[in-house]
């Protein structure tokens, strides 16, 4: 069986993986672990412990479990004060982190209990803050400060060094296709990427480096980019020509929908430039990737699966891809 590496970290890689598990694949979700918001970051200052969130909310998108079991996990207390906005799944993972020590011990029983298939890894057990540096090179530290903020974000690093989880060391040089997954790009993918040993070994591997990029711009991020200006900025952490392949959506977007993104949160569609990504030589695929759901933009899980397991098997004809 193929096996994949899917980088990301909270909702982007929780959406595409409810797809990808779907389709005969081993699939090792990486999670950036520099969450320090709501209740995730609550239990970090009060066990001193690295970000439970995104891992809870990935072993759920990876989870055969029963819509009653799915409620649960995602349950808040949000009528006690001493349990105010926790969910089930944090308080689970937290419970299991007190016991056991670790992430490496902690999340297989978890991942027992919601029946999860595929493997979910923290890119690191260490407790580090995300840090954000303007481009008039002010520091915003913490990752819900830095999405929240609308100063310009020129790069982002970590607030002291980290060790890479060596488990995703060897996921990546087993891997047959590596993924970095849509999402934040500051709070989310790149996080993943601020370790020279792990860069190093994705761009030694055999396996090719696919991203699949977000369908809208974030504010004081990523404003005005297109395809191609996120995939340079990953590959000022990669290193130029990492990455080999991009899926991209390819459909003007048209609703009230549209404007309200536009108008209320100052987000833009990512505009798909063909022309600079030929230059780059990356192969692309493109399709209508998006759908409406619950009043929000998302990635269309099962296409997106369908997508990488085609390419993946049969090395599908990106150039032919038009909806």
């Amino acid at each position: 069986m193929k096996k994949i590496v899917i980088f990301g970290g909270g909702s982007g890689l929780s959406q595409l993986l409810k797809g990808l598990r779907l389709f005969p694949v081993e699939v090792t979700a990486v999670v950036s672990m520099s969450d320090n918001g709501r209740s995730t970051g609550r239990l970090r200052k009060e066990y001193n412990i690295p970000a439970v969130g995104d891992i809870s909310k990935v072993l759920l998108a990876m989870s055969d479990c029963k819509d009653d079991i799915r409620n649960l996990m995602n349950y808040r207390f949000t009528k006690s004060r001493s349990l105010g906005n926790h969910s089930i799944k944090n308080l689970l993972l937290t419970a299991l982190l007190d016991q056991k020590g670790d992430f490496d011990t902690a999340i297989p029983i978890l991942a027992e209990i919601l029946d999860v298939k595929g493997t979910v890894l923290p890119l690191t057990e260490d407790n580090v803050d995300l840090v954000g540096i303007t481009v008039d090179g002010k520091k915003i530290v913490g990752e819900e400060q830095l999405t929240k903020s609308k100063k310009k974000i020129e790069r982002v690093t970590y607030s002291k060094p980290i060790t890479v989880n060596p488990k995703v060391i060897d996921a990546v040089k087993k891997a047959d296709l590596i993924i970095f997954s849509a999402g934040s790009l500051m709070t989310s993918i790149t996080p993943n990427l601020l370790n020279s040993k792990l860069n190093s070994e994705i761009k030694k591997s055999k396996a090719e480096v696919m991203y699949i990029c977000n369908l809208f711009t974030q504010p004081g991020e990523t404003d005005n980019f297109k395809v191609s200006d996120h995939i340079n900025f990953l590959e000022s952490y990669l290193g130029k020509n990492t990455i080999d392949i991009v899926m991209a959506n390819n459909h003007k977007m048209s609703s009230r929908l549209l404007l309200k993104y536009r108008d209320e949160e100052q987000k833009d569609q990512v505009l798909l430039d063909m022309d600079n990504l030929e230059k780059k030589n990356i192969k692309v695929i493109q399709d209508r990737l998006y759908k409406i759901e619950d009043n929000y933009y998302r990635h269309d899980s099962m296409k997106v699966g369908y997508l990488v397991f085609s390419y993946l098997m049969e090395g599908l004809k990106w150039h032919l891809l038009l909806d």
